[in-house]
């Protein structure tokens, strides 16, 4: 079952003693600094949690499914998380 934002508001708040309109302030300005840092080619690290980057994807040829017919797809840059190692430890019961 995922998460939605609003769920992780009120646990972020809860957590913190903070406001829901606090937690849901800082979720949103977390989320708009990691997307300025990888439009602009960066990588963003937190130490044992993970690194968000970007990937290039080279262009290439492929089909379109329905009717078989080759097309051309471009490249183009997608971002990309790299789990840490205390998260993957976290995950795995460690």
């Amino acid at each position: 079952m995922a998460t939605g934002k609003t769920e992780l508001v009120s646990i972020l708040s809860e957590k913190t003693g903070s406001t829901n309109k606090q937690a849901s302030q800082f979720i949103d300005a977390f989320l708009e600094t990691v997307s300025e840092k990888l439009a602009a080619g960066e990588r963003v690290q937190l130490i044992g949690f993970g690194t968000f980057m970007t990937r290039r994807s080279e262009a290439r040829q492929g089909r379109n499914p329905g009717t078989g017919e080759k097309i051309s797809i471009p490249a183009k840059t997608v971002p990309a998380f790299k789990p840490g190692r205390g998260l993957k430890d976290r995950v795995n019961g460690r």
